[in-house]
């Protein structure tokens, strides 16, 4: 099994334990997985595991399962360089140094159409976006308007990561927030947005306290000055929500919990206030996020009974993207597989191909469960289809 960049899991495991600075036998102690395993992965004379080894394995990094498994690029790559589109986000990021600023025309709509980029990001339609997204940011520089500057990096940002570029991603946030800073007088908001999105990218690179505390910090600075808007909840919701996570993955479900708590309060002021004019520009925060990570957490807690409570009966709204439409029913994907319910995973993987087949392709966890089913001596029907549409059926 290889992780992005064609990384075998072997490789990545040394290296997140490493960075964890953890030995094998502490890795296995703290995972429950034998130092036997552990050692035959990174000296890739195991190539694969099971989904639970793998999530127990992570779960002992303090990392998410994607981290192990890997995010594949929205384009196809050789695994040598990047691919040519990425090129030019990366350009666009990180403009070359002591050249003369490129001349172009002035966008009209220019935030418009940055928020329908952001679309196109939670549809997970990637090559879409590396060809628009160079293009806004540019446009955004030029016209001087560090509200759409900010957006646009803000973005750069999140596209880096899903590509794995999460040191790319850091540059793009630092200059978002020098934007927000300089837009601070007419949104004070924007700042806030991008801590969050700092948070969610130390997180991807194992760095939870700091996650942790930029979220809280942050999360604590809005509960001084700032006037409660719509806005301004859906904000401190995703950072309360930021922390939860950290926190979980460190092993402190407790606080975890409290954080969680916090959120769903924040999510049920949003009913008594004027909603906010575009969720696109702001968070995606509400009542239905606050559930889908609470059935993550679940699962991820080793509470696959509990996943499926919450999950059980859930409306979400109408605005929630694809991208949490799509974690919420592979966790529900997984908790039925944790439960030996292959019936049950198969019913809820076709329907998350059925309402974001393209985010069922991204996503290799999506490929870690059928592969698991695929092992099973009696295969649930419907399987093979699953297996073909994500290349794992031979």
């Amino acid at each position: 099994m290889a992780s992005e960049g064609g990384e075998h899991l072997g490789e990545k495991l040394r290296r997140l334990r490493r960075l964890a600075k953890l030995t094998q036998e502490e890795l296995a102690e703290r995972s429950g997985v034998s130092v036997d395993v552990i050692r035959r992965l990174e000296q890739r004379r195991k190539h694969s595991a099971r989904l639970p080894t793998l999530h127990a394995l992570a779960a002992g990094l303090g990392v998410e399962l994607t981290s192990l498994l890997g995010d594949p690029p929205g384009v196809a790559s050789n695994g040598e360089a990047d691919a040519p589109q990425f090129v030019a986000v990366r350009r666009a990021i990180m403009p070359p140094l002591f050249a003369a600023p490129p001349d172009g025309p002035l966008v009209p709509d220019l935030r418009e159409r940055i928020a329908e980029a952001w679309t196109l990001y939670h549809d997970a339609e990637f090559e879409r976006l590396m060809s628009v997204l160079p293009e806004l940011i540019g446009a955004a520089r030029r016209a001087a308007d560090p509200v759409a500057l900010c957006k646009a990096l803000q973005l750069g940002g999140h596209l880096a990561v899903r590509m794995g570029k999460t040191d790319l991603a850091l540059a793009s946030l630092e200059r978002a927030m020098t934007a927000a800073e300089e837009a601070a007088s007419c949104d004070p908001l924007l700042a806030l947005m991008i801590v969050n999105s700092v948070a969610w990218t130390y997180q991807r690179q194992g760095r939870l306290d700091d996650a942790r505390d930029v979220a809280l910090h942050a999360a604590e600075s809005m509960e001084r000055g700032l006037q409660i808007t719509a806005e301004a909840v859906k904000v401190r919701g995703g950072l309360l929500m930021s922390a939860a996570t950290s926190y979980a993955r460190g092993g402190d479900y407790e606080r975890a919990d409290e954080m969680m708590r916090a959120a769903e309060a924040a999510a049920q002021r949003l009913k008594d206030l004027p909603a906010a004019e575009d969720n696109r520009m702001v968070s995606v925060f509400s009542t239905s996020s606050v559930r889908i990570e609470r059935v993550r957490l679940a699962v991820q807690f080793g509470r696959p009974e509990d996943a499926l409570d919450l999950a059980r009966g859930m409306r979400l709204a109408k605005d929630t993207p694809p991208s949490w439409r799509t974690w919420l029913l592979l966790d529900v994907a997984r908790a039925h597989t944790d439960l030996g319910d292959a019936d049950g995973a198969v019913k809820t993987l076709e329907s998350l191909r059925r309402v974001a087949p393209t985010w069922m392709r991204h996503h290799t966890l999506a490929v870690a469960i059928v592969e698991d089913l695929w092992e099973l001596p009696n295969r649930p029907a419907g399987l093979r289809a699953l297996a073909e549409f994500l290349g794992v059926a031979a």
